[in-house]
Parts: structure tokens; sequence; C-alpha cells
């Protein structure tokens, strides 16, 4: 068992969501990072257990141009106001992981400082790739540098220096040691030499078995980078592309392709746990790069039931838009204060949370196999299982309810979303799909289990209400989860009792037998799921039907 695994990240760009100036112009510390400690509750509520924070070493301005591994941006505090919030997550269950820029410091590290100051004669001229005083630099140096892809603000590290590699190792060792930190996340890993890879990964190793180490990987095969001697995991960028672009295209096929050939039956990364993810602080939001907004709630059910540990970019649960700007990727990295989120989809949040919920509740989600069942351009339907669990995602981006029918290994199962339990009698499991929506299907007992996470305590695994899709927003306290027989009134004030469940013959849908409690008493038939739902009226979301009592 592995924590990565059972985990569910929370992406932070620390300087823009702290609101930090854009230059460290000096001075005293601003204790800034302690925000991070405010937004605890609401971590919680999104079953987050893990916190990815981007750059926090000096630096003199985005954080990727170093210029102290050793102490924390004065811009976000001290080394012990973070030590606290390091603290506190820590003591709420959550991991902590950090960016670790080794590739490349900015002009101002402290050693590129004293070649600039005392030329041939500084003694850490070896510190920097192909620096040579054969020629100037293009930023005015008499010496030549190698930058990161060309930006030479951006000063390569000689990662084959022993003084380098010991330097940064000792600086791992200190945010271990005296932070607890729980992981890296290394930038621009294809640039970095293997060979210190390899030995940082046995460093950490030997202080802790379960330091976790994850390389920005954009292209190539991620095998090079994810082995038993380097790393433990890359950013999976082929996935996030398929995630909104097989919604765009309306072609399921495409992250179907990716998918199975990453995880499927001879998948080339299944042995890996992949860093899966949406959007981060390079890239537009998704809520920018989808042409239909509705499609937010399939592409996030689809990161948090497929292989891998899925992460939330910080602002992006209520579905902020977010684009670069003439090559400027501040826009994707904003301020944000919680409660004054413009125009917060927070349905979108609820549901993102209780898929955390699920997620953290269903082992075979954490550590399942892959096995597609059915792939249409608007239909997707894939099982992940583990120890004898078995956890169907049954998709639809279509505008309007569509039948599917698969093969199933366990019957009945019931729709984590809606409470719905469907049957079959051939093993071939046939169900309707609501529009832009999605049903999570596990076997009644654990449905049940999930039901009661309720009644949990904050911050458990299992502390939210059952999950559900878009078209079944979430319950009030009075409209219980699980259906029960009882008088009802409709949101038009008229009351009736509701008799009981049938089943469509044909489809085996589940049905609400019901009576008029006015009138002549007519009887009616209504889906389960309509019955259940909710709906907008007059600009709010109320419930269909309310249970008002026996």
């Amino acid at each position: 068992m592995n924590w990565v695994n059972e985990s569910v990240f929370y992406h932070i760009y620390p300087l823009g969501f702290c609101g930090a100036p854009q230059q460290n112009s000096g001075g005293e510390p601003q204790n800034r990072i302690a925000k991070i400690i405010e937004w605890l509750p609401h971590f919680l509520k999104l079953h987050i257990n893990a916190v990815y924070l981007g750059p926090v070493f000096e630096s003199s301005e985005h954080g990727y141009d170093t210029t102290d591994y050793y102490t924390l941006d004065r811009r976000l505090g001290t080394n012990a106001d973070f030590k606290k919030v390091c603290e506190t997550l820590h003591a709420h269950g959550i991991r902590i992981v950090l960016d670790g820029v080794f590739n490349h410091v900015g002009r101002s590290f402290w050693a590129f400082e004293d070649v600039r100051k005392n030329g041939q004669a500084s003694r850490y001229c070896g510190w920097f790739h192909n620096l040579n005083f054969g020629g100037g630099s293009p930023m005015g140096d008499p010496f030549w540098y190698e930058g990161w892809q060309g930006h030479f603000n951006l000063v390569k590290l000689n990662l084959q220096n022993p003084e380098v590699v010991n330097h940064l190792l000792g600086a791992v060792g200190m945010w271990m040691d005296e932070f607890g930190i729980d992981g890296l996340r290394l930038d621009a890993a294809d640039c970095v030499d293997p060979a210190f890879f390899r030995r940082l990964r046995s460093y950490c190793r030997e202080k802790r078995s379960d330091f976790w180490l994850m390389g920005e990987i954009i292209h190539g095969d991620y095998n090079r980078w994810a082995n038993p001697d380097m790393l433990d995991s890359v950013t999976n960028y082929e996935c996030e592309k398929g995630l909104y672009s097989s919604h765009n295209d309306k072609n399921y096929f495409e992250i179907a392709y990716s998918l199975n050939r990453q995880f499927g039956n001879g998948g080339i990364y299944k042995n890996l746990c992949l860093y899966n993810f949406v959007d981060n602080h390079d890239i537009n939001r998704l809520a920018t790069m989808l042409r239909n907004r509705t499609h937010l709630y399939n592409t996030y059910t689809l990161l948090y039931t497929m292989p891998g540990v899925p992460s939330i970019y910080y602002g992006s649960e209520w579905g902020i838009t977010g684009a670069k700007q003439g090559g400027s990727d501040a826009p994707l990295r904003p301020c944000l204060e919680l409660g004054q989120i413009v125009e917060a989809d927070e349905p979108l949040c609820t549901h993102i949370a209780r898929l955390g919920m699920i997620r953290r509740s269903l082992p075979a989600l954490q550590y399942g196999t892959y096995e597609q069942r059915l792939v249409k351009n608007e239909q997707f339907v894939f099982e992940r299982a583990f120890n004898g669990q078995h956890v169907y995602t049954a998709l639809n981006l279509s505008d309007h309810p569509e039948y599917v029918e698969f093969h199933v290994r366990n019957a009945p199962l019931t729709d984590l979303f809606t409470g719905t339990t469907f049957e079959t009698n051939d093993g071939n499991l046939k169900l309707e799909l609501p529009a832009f929506g999605a049903r999570i299907l596990v076997p009644p007992e654990d449905g049940a289990r999930l039901a009661g996470a309720a009644h949990a305590a904050p911050g458990t695994p299992e502390s939210a209400a059952p999950a559900q899709a878009p078209d079944a927003p979430a319950a009030r306290p009075d409209q219980p989860r699980a259906f029960r027989p009882g008088r009802y009134r409709h949101f038009k004030g008229n009351e009736y009792e509701a008799i009981g469940l049938a089943r469509h013959s044909e489809t085996l849908e589940q049905l609400v037998v019901y009576r008029a409690l006015y009138g002549e008493g007519g009887l009616w038939v209504r889906p389960l799921d309509m019955f259940m739902e909710e709906i907008e009226r007059d600009g709010k979301r109320i419930a269909r039907f309310t249970y008002i009592g026996e």
C-alpha cells in the first residue's frame, strides 16, 4: 500500500495564491503563507489529504528563479511561519509535496553572483553548466553560460559537480528533517541529469522509505524517468489533453485510447501511479478550455475514477476561468479569497467534494486494474477492480439521455450519484445515463457504506453525503438520499403518497409509484432519478419532491 495511491491532491501556486508582490524587493519577511491554514476547512471539505505547493524557496520573481534553497521566500514569510503551516497540515492528515527546482537557479543565486563579481577567480565557476569565458552572454556578462531553454534569467546548474549535488541534497534533507515534507515535484525533469535523480532517490529513500518523487514530464516515454532507479511518478500530460478534448470533440475514443494504452491489459504504465490533472499553473484553466461548461462534471468524474492520483488546481473546483495573456502566466496564478470567488460554481465544488469522498473510500479506484467495457463517441464505460471490489464508471457527454448496455462481473449495482440500484440476470447491465451525466456503480454494500458516510467526522475519508451527478444535485436535510415510502410535497404545492418502487420490465429502471392526495387520487409512476432530483426555479435549486413524513 502507498499513501500516494490513496491521496487526493490540491495544487497551490503559493506566490499567486497568497497575493505576494511580483518582484522580491527584499525587506522584512511577510507571513502570507499562513493563508493556507485559513483554507484548511475547505481542504477537508474536498477530502484533500495531500497538497502540492509550487515553489516556496527564496527567489527573485516567480519562484522558479531560486536564490536560496534553504530559506522560505520572504514574500511568503519565515521558515518558522512555514513550519507552523506544515505542522497544522500534518496534524490533519494532509501530506506536503514541495516544488524542487534543481535544474536551474536565478541570476541572483548567491553562487552565480559570486561569479559575476569575481569572474574566473570565483570558486563557483564550475557550479554552472557550460559556463566559460570565451564570450559574453545575452545578459551582458563577460562570460557565457547555458540558460533553461534559452531563458538566460534561469541559469542551468552543473549537476555533475559534487558540490552542487551536495548543496541540493543538503537542502532536501533540511526540508525533510525540519518540516517533515513528504515528497518533491521535480521541475523540468526532462532537462535534469538522470544521475542526479538516481542520487536523489537513494538519498531520500535512506531517510524515508515512503518519500515521493514526481517529475514534470510533458512528452516522451514516462518510464525513462519513472522507474525503480529514479522517480516514482510523472505528470500525465497525455491524459490532461485527452480529458478536455474528448469532450470538446464529442469523441470519448481519444481519452479511452490513452487510458487503455497506459493502464489496460499490457498497458505501458500500468505499474505506475501517474499524477493526473486537468489544469495547473502553466496551462489554461479547464473551464476556459472546455467549449461547454456542462462537461466540467464528467471531466472531473473521469479524473477521479481513472488510474493514477487526481489533483485539483486551486480555484478550479469552482470552475474559474484563466488563460495566458501575452505570454504571461499571471492570469493562471491568481490570489483567491474564500467566499469571494467571482461566479463560483458551488454545485461543481460539491460534486468534486463528493468525488473526493468516493475515491478515498474505494480501494478499487486507488489500486484497481483498468478494463474498458464500452466506448462510443459520446458514451464511455470502464471498470476498476481490486481484491474482489468492482467499480464501474459510465459517462454520457450527449445533451440527451442515452441507454447503454455492458457486461458486469457482479450484480446488483448501486449508483453512488443517485442511490438507484440496477439488476441483471444475464451479466449484461442495461441502464439509462442522464444527459451530460455519469454513474459510478458499486455493489450495494459499498453503496450503503458510502451513504452512511454523511455521519462521519469531517475530514475522514467518508465524511460527505453520497455523491451525485450534475443532474441530481445535493440533497437538503429534509430530502433523504435513499428513497423511502411516505408523504412528499411537490414543488408546486400538491402532496402525494409514495407507495413504493417498481421496475421497468425491459430496462430494469427503478420507478416511483405514487398517489395524489388530492382530487381523485390518481396513481402515477416516475423514474426514481427524476423523483429525487432538484430543479431550478426562480434562479434557485429546489427539490422536485420533498419528504414530509410517513
